[in-house]
């Protein structure tokens, strides 16, 4: 402030006397916060005696109000799950969701979020799709087209619940391809709208089901799934596939909730040996197994998952049903979470992937390859 501002006497209050120029000239630092304590107080009480400078001061904080940083208008990924856990916890649900299928339920919302943002104007834009069948294979579609594929697979799951599904395949690949040319002719929002209405009745039908569901045979072609897993399988899958979409049309999209990513890894690593032991009676196994019988102790490979969701597996290598352990670990593999999902997805090359590996090297290269080999349209 200016030598005069500085030497104005006190009044009877003891606030500095300013003439109607200066506290005029102090309503932008006030507004600012940036004037002294008795500055502040001058120009308050100048303020409920002059409406001209109360006006301008009006105007100059709103006009402050439009510095500050703007805040991204994206919520938090996990903005649902803590409001519904909030909810619950003061009032539980009278029939939740079966604790299995909360991560289909929260992956499902989320791409259904997804879509409602992007609009039907990004319905026929181009995704890559990616698997694994012994080298990459990509094909091209529509975003309209994974929404499609997505419904049809789940279709599986309401078929074992007894849900009306039409008359489809069950391979998942020829499944699709059915689907796709029923529905190619239909417009946007009916298709997003009928793949929404089919998973929010899996989740009702689950809940007023109970328990006894759980193990009930979800039929994928030439192997099946206990219901549990399949809702895990379809959670996993609805998840790459947003983030397929979500990476065509350069859109932000995160991993699940650890506690769902953690559950989606689990089901990869109990479905790895099988993928070992088909791999091998295709011939295309590096390592020589050992006569092994379900049950029994056999070699194993430690599997470390590292990153929010990861954790510590040992995975059966010469027979599905051996029993695997740190002490018959002949291998040990590390590798981020994320990158293990992508692996599992076929959306990276198993012989590109960055681990941290040590002992048999013939072995882990079988893991890699069988962890891809689960991918599939």
């Amino acid at each position: 402030m200016n030598d005069e501002t500085a030497r104005a006497e006190p009044d009877r209050r003891g606030l500095p006397q300013y003439d109607h120029g200066t506290l005029k000239s102090l309503l932008g630092a006030w507004a600012l916060s940036a004037c002294s304590r008795d500055e502040s107080l001058a120009v308050e009480v100048h303020l409920t005696d002059c409406a001209t400078c109360a006006d301008e001061a009006l105007r100059l904080r709103d006009a402050v109000g439009l510095l500050h940083q703007e805040e991204t208008l994206d919520l938090d990924p996990l903005l649902r799950a803590r409001v519904l856990e909030g909810c619950l916890g003061r009032r539980p649900a009278r029939i939740p969701v079966p604790e299995w299928a909360g991560p289909y339920d929260a992956e499902t919302a989320r791409l259904d979020a997804l879509l409602r943002d992007l609009g039907d104007g990004y319905w026929d834009a181009p995704v890559e799709l990616r698997w694994h069948e012994g080298k990459r294979v990509t094909r091209e579609v529509t975003v309209a087209e994974v929404i499609g594929h997505l419904a049809a697979v789940d279709g599986l799951v309401a078929s074992a619940l007894g849900l009306p599904t039409g008359e489809l395949p069950f391979d998942p690949t020829l499944r699709t391809e059915s689907y796709w040319t029923a529905m190619r002719d239909l417009p946007a929002a009916p298709q997003r709208g009928a793949w929404r209405e089919q998973s929010q009745t899996l989740l009702r039908t689950v809940s007023f089901a109970g328990r006894g569901t759980a193990g009930l045979d979800v039929r994928y072609g030439e192997f099946t799934l206990p219901l549990r897993d399949a809702f895990l399988d379809r959670a996993f899958e609805c998840w790459i596939h947003a983030w397929d979409i979500a990476e065509a049309v350069d859109y932000p999209y995160g991993p699940p909730a650890p506690r769902n990513l953690n559950r989606m890894i689990d089901l990869a690593a109990r479905l790895l040996p099988t993928a070992i032991a088909g791999r091998r009676r295709a011939g295309l196994a590096a390592s020589p197994a050992r006569l092994t019988t379900a049950g029994s102790p056999g070699r194993s490979v430690h599997l470390e998952v590292e990153g929010l969701g990861g954790g510590n597996w040992y995975i059966a290598l010469d027979f599905p049903g051996a029993l695997a352990s740190a002490g018959e670990a002949v291998a040990h593999v590390a590798l981020d979470s994320v990158e293990f999902c992508q692996l599992a997805a076929g959306h990276l090359a198993p012989e590109r992937i960055a681990v941290g590996q040590d002992g048999d090297r013939d072995v882990i290269r079988d893991v890699l390859f069988a962890a891809a080999s689960m991918s599939r349209l």
